[in-house]
């Protein structure tokens, strides 16, 4: 907050001579006038003398609002592999990214009130430093990179290196201050490890299968079979463990069969929606499209029209979603005219089939929400028996 100063009863701002100790109500000595001196437009003494700065007082709400309201110390920590490099208040200093360094940034984060992690999402390099965060109860933000590095670039940076990224996170915190990440639950952070190998196996065996018609040896063959059989009882045994860990948690099991419950939405697809976004239920329709990728961009300038096209998001939702949306098209009754309305429109079918993806999305947003407040009104009722 600047403070207000009087100059000959005129109010400037003046914020190179601010004194802290009138913040909170603390007087100062009044500067003594002084011997005259040449004009000068870029300064207050323009008319030849010095003129004499009064700071004006605040108002006790003000004092007290100042002294009450904390303010945040944002870290930047650039993770990598091996190492993470915190920037706190100008000053920088690495740790290793295993137990050991994690404790020692603990240490020396919790020495400073009111302070803010900001870290960058790597690939799962950070999940370490997260949880360490968490458990410390330090408030850390797990930011995107592609955003950080936009900021980046608008002040002119281009160089890139761990000190550097690190200052930028800092300076990104400043500026945007992130929402701190939530953190999630055993079940769900096991949903997502069993979910993503769920998906790889999937994927390596639709690959193994493509390469089937091409083997001709009776050895390749032979070994080709077994491969595709062991692929499948891998993704036999991942879906059982899944089924385990939801029967041990009940209320992502009835998430999952809120969701099962849709014409065309199957238990994969239910999982792999919920492992990758665990905040379906909590958001608005516009937000839900948008964090799985599924809302069109418009791109205008002056005369110029451009196609407008999905981007961005959680590619994996989208991934979860295309083979659920092409079966609700050719058999839920609300997606299907739907789908052949646009189609009628001369829509290209895949423009119709994103169009399927986010409706089928934002019902299933809808549909956890009124599960939501039955679960609520169900527990209120309970409360209220004797």
């Amino acid at each position: 907050m600047r403070p207000t100063l009087l100059c000959n009863g005129e109010s400037v701002a003046c914020a190179g001579s601010f004194d802290p100790r009138m913040a909170f109500g603390q007087s100062v000595a009044q500067p003594e006038p002084r011997t005259p001196c040449a004009p000068n437009s870029n300064r207050c003494q323009s008319v030849g003398y010095h003129r004499q700065l009064v700071y004006v007082r605040m108002s006790p709400n003000t004092i007290t609002t100042m002294q009450t309201i904390p303010v945040t110390v944002y870290a930047g920590v650039d993770v990598a592999k091996a190492t993470l490099q915190l920037h706190l208040q100008g000053r920088q200093a690495e740790f290793s990214n295993q137990a050991a360094g994690l404790v020692q940034l603990c240490q020396q984060l919790k020495t400073i009130p009111h302070i803010h992690v900001v870290c960058e999402a790597t690939g799962g390099y950070e999940r370490l430093l997260v949880q360490a965060m968490h458990q410390a109860q330090i408030p850390v933000s797990v930011t995107n990179p592609a955003q950080v590095r936009a900021a980046a670039q608008a002040q002119g940076q281009r160089a890139k290196t761990d000190r550097i990224d690190a200052a930028l996170l800092t300076d990104y915190g400043q500026r945007y201050q992130p929402k701190p990440t939530s953190p999630t639950t055993a079940s769900q952070d096991q949903l997502v490890a069993l979910t993503q190998w769920l998906r790889q196996l999937v994927q390596a065996q639709a690959l193994a299968k493509t390469q089937a018609e091409h083997h001709e040896a009776a050895f390749v063959c032979g070994r080709h079979t077994k491969l595709m059989a062991h692929y499948q009882s891998q993704i036999v045994a991942v879906e059982k463990q899944i089924r385990a860990l939801l029967a041990q948690d009940a209320q992502l099991q009835q998430r999952v069969d809120c969701l099962d419950e849709i014409k065309g939405v199957g238990a994969r697809t239910a999982w792999l929606v919920l492992a990758h976004m665990p905040e379906l239920g909590q958001i608005n329709r516009q937000q839900v499209a948008a964090l799985a990728g599924l809302a069109p961009w418009t791109r205008q300038s002056g005369t110029m029209k451009g196609m407008r096209c999905i981007g961005g998001g959680r590619p994996e939702v989208r991934l979860a979603l295309y083979m659920a949306a092409l079966s609700a098209a050719r058999c839920n009754s609300v997606l299907k005219p739907f789908y052949q309305r646009l189609r009628a429109k001369e829509k290209p079918a895949k423009v119709a089939l994103t169009a399927v993806m986010r409706r089928l999305l934002v019902y299933m947003n809808h549909q956890l929400k009124a599960l939501q407040a039955t679960q609520t009104d169900t527990k209120l009722q309970n409360s209220k028996i004797p």
